[in-house]
C-alpha cells in the first residue's frame, strides 16, 4: 500500500525500515542532535496515536509533518519506524533507575521495584496498553523492543543475581537463570498476566522475603 509520500506503509515495509531512495541516512554518531526536534518527533507520534492512528498506519512523512520537521531529520536519528516507536514507548515508561553495579540483592530489589512501577504506569495509561497490544501483532517491532529494551534489563538482572551469589546472599548450588526466573516470575504475573492484581508498595520486599525464607513450613 502506498502512503502519501509514495512510501509503503506498515511495520516492516519500506517506510518502516530503510529511508526512501535518495534519502540516505546521515551518520548517527558524532553529529549534534537537536533535543527540541527529537522531543517534537516523539510528541508527534504520541499525538497521532492518541488521535486513533494505528502503528501500522503511521508513515514517516505523516510523523514529520505533524512534528514540523523534514523526513531527513527523522532518519538522522532513527533508521526507521520500529526504532522510533521503541523510543516512543521507552519515553512513555518510567525511566529505569540507576543501580550500583556492585551490589547483589540491593540492585536486584531496585530492578524488581522498577518492574512494579512500570506495571502501574501501564495500567494507568490506556495509550500504553494499546501500544503494547499493537506492538505484539507486529513481529519486527516487538523484536526491536525485546532486543533493545527487554534483553538489556534481563542481562542486568542476571548480573545482579550473580553478584548476590558471589556475595553469599543467595545459594550457589542453583542455576543462576533459575534464580532469576524465581524473582522475576512473580512480578511478571502481577504486572502482565494479572492486570487486576494489586501492586502494593511492599510487594517487592514480600517477594524477596518469601524466596529467601522458602515456601516449606517452619519446622518446630
Amino acid at each position: 500500500m502506498q502512503g502519501e509520500d509514495g512510501e509503503r506503509d506498515g511495520c516492516g515495509a519500506r517506510d518502516g525500515g530503510e529511508p526512501p531512495a535518495g534519502t540516505a541516512p546521515e551518520p548517527r554518531r558524532g553529529r549534534p542532535r537537536s533535543a527540541a526536534a527529537e522531543r517534537a518527533i516523539l510528541d508527534a507520534v504520541i499525538v497521532l496515536l492518541e488521535a486513533g492512528e494505528p502503528l501500522a498506519g503511521l508513515s514517516i512523512e505523516r510523523i514529520a509533518r505533524t512534528a514540523g520537521v523534514g523526513k531527513a531529520t527523522i532518519y538522522r536519528r532513527w533508521s526507521g519506524k520500529e526504532e522510533l516507536f521503541v523510543d516512543v514507548v521507552r519515553d512513555m515508561e518510567p525511566t529505569d533507575p540507576p543501580v550500583s553495579g556492585t551490589a547483589g540483592l540491593a540492585d536486584l530489589r531496585v530492578m524488581l521495584e522498577s518492574m512494579r512501577t512500570r506495571g502501574l504506569a501501564q495500567r494507568s495509561s490506556v495509550l500504553l496498553v494499546n501500544i503494547f497490544a499493537q506492538m505484539k501483532s507486529h513481529p519486527k517491532l516487538w523484536q526491536e523492543y525485546s532486543g533493545t529494551v527487554i534483553a538489556p534489563r534481563r542481562v542486568a538482572m542476571l548480573e545482579a543475581v550473580r553478584r548476590a551469589v558471589a556475595a553469599g546472599e543467595l545459594r550457589d548450588d542453583l542455576d543462576v537463570e533459575l534464580i532469576d526466573d524465581l524473582f522475576v516470575g512473580p512480578m511478571l504475573v502481577r504486572t502482565v498476566h494479572r492486570p487486576d492484581a494489586p501492586l502494593p508498595e511492599d510487594l517487592v520486599d514480600r517477594v524477596i522475603a518469601a524466596l529467601l525464607g522458602g515456601l516449606a513450613p517452619a519446622r518446630v
